[in-house]
């Protein structure tokens, strides 16, 4: 067994992050808050290292923020395959190559590799982020076989009433995820709404475990963006607005806002030289430009590619108007993307439920523009009032002051805190 107990030498503490997504994956928002965890943790006395996968199983990658990571950190990508991808025949493969995920070659290399780097690296803490399932897996495996204090990071729940929908995965979830909250030191959640569902869930567990550090946005990532030409636009329109990031089918449905436009247009209220829609990259572009073409707006609405992070960002800071979308079903997430909007001081126009988390940060920053996903006549009202806004320059905008509080090194400090607490418990 290793010993959890080494002395800091003159490098100060060590925590070894385990996270699925990291540079050079370009996928997934949550690589952000792995990425500046790695980087501003020495500014807090913490010695990072990362224990990740290798890259052939991210389905794209970019070498825009490998020099974001920081130089000498040591970073060991472990063997890894994509069932889907790599293991199936004729698109079929066996369920037990996909139990929890189908990265779950990713545990059996990350393991083995991850007990070589630890003998090495001689970390005080283990961290590990979830989604992906087998981060926690092997978060949890490396902390019963090293005896080293675990905290599990989710950035979204395990499981939901109806999450996962695959009863054979559902179980492997509710395994999985009854072991993180038994054996983690620590489980950190990305907001209090999460954090409130499975301290219901779990009533047996001591409240201590439960923790929240929020998402946030980089500082130094919008400085360089700021510098940046944005994504060109072919459009005339007088407004533009940008929605960035995946718009899942469900957890957020665009089609009520599309019916929305569509009245709209009928109406008169909106035409293609008063407003272009950017969505980019939906993840689901085939299903959407149905949706659109069947409603006729497809002349109001641009299914735009992906593009560089910081391309994406100067292409927010460019916008007149930001759009947010997140279901009801959703209540206790906040989408990453909100403290990016937030820094990027545009009008933002949210359409979630009023009672969930990313209302109520949105209300605590003033803005007012919220609306429910799924009420398209609402949408419709709330849009049209939203552009006069914008064009008549009344629209709710946030100030820098007020947005840096929910600042990536700010984050860093409170994750900083909660492993000097951790370790001097011990």
């Amino acid at each position: 067994m290793v010993n959890p107990m080494r002395s800091p030498g003159a490098g100060g503490r060590r925590v070894l992050l385990i996270a699925f997504h990291y540079p050079p994956a370009s996928e997934s928002s949550g690589i952000q808050r792995t990425l500046k965890f790695s980087q501003y943790l020495p500014e807090h006395g913490w010695t990072p290292a990362v224990l990740s996968a290798h890259p052939r199983v991210y389905d794209r990658v970019s070498s825009e923020q490998l020099a974001e990571v920081p130089a000498g950190m040591p970073v060991l990508r472990a063997f890894a395959l994509d069932t889907a991808r790599h293991l199936s025949i004729a698109g079929r493969y066996p369920r037990a190559l996909a139990l929890p995920d189908r990265h779950v070659s990713w545990a059996l290399g990350g393991i083995v590799q991850g007990l070589a780097l630890i003998r090495r690296f001689r970390p005080d803490v283990l961290w590990s982020t979830y989604p992906i399932a087998s981060a926690q897996l092997i978060g949890a495996t490396l902390a019963r076989l090293t005896g080293l204090p675990w905290v599990a990071d989710l950035r979204d729940s395990m499981t939901e009433d109806e999450y996962p929908r695959d009863p054979v995965q559902r179980a492997s979830f509710l395994k999985l995820e009854k072991r993180v909250v038994t054996h983690a030191a620590r489980v950190v959640f990305t907001t209090p709404g999460a954090r409130a569902m499975y301290a219901a869930r779990y009533p047996e567990v001591p409240p201590e475990r439960w923790t929240v550090i929020e998402n946030g946005f980089d500082e130094e990532n919008f400085t360089r963006a700021a510098g940046r030409e944005p994504p060109p636009r072919s459009d005339r329109a007088r407004v533009r607005l940008v929605h960035s990031g995946v718009l899942y089918p469900s957890e957020r449905d665009p089609r009520p806002f599309f019916d929305a436009l569509a009245a709209l247009k009928a109406r008169g209220v909106v035409d293609a030289a008063r407003l272009c829609v950017v969505l980019r990259y939906t993840g689901h572009d085939a299903l959407h430009r149905s949706e659109i073409e069947r409603r006729g707006i497809q002349d109001l609405i641009e299914l735009a590619p992906p593009v560089p992070y910081e391309a994406a960002l100067a292409e927010q800071l460019a916008a007149d108007g930001l759009l947010l979308f997140q279901a009801a079903n959703c209540n206790h997430q906040i989408p990453a993307k909100l403290y990016e909007y937030l820094r990027a001081g545009r009008p933002i126009l949210a359409l979630t439920d009023a009672a969930g988390d990313t209302a109520a940060t949105l209300r605590a920053a003033g803005i007012d523009s919220i609306v429910a996903l799924d009420d398209a006549a609402a949408i419709e009202a709330a849009l049209a009032v939203f552009l006069d806004r914008i064009e008549d320059g009344s629209a709710v905008r946030i100030g820098r002051p007020q947005a840096e509080r929910h600042g990536r090194r700010a984050r860093t400090g409170e994750l900083a805190a909660l492993l000097d607490a951790l370790v001097a418990s011990r």
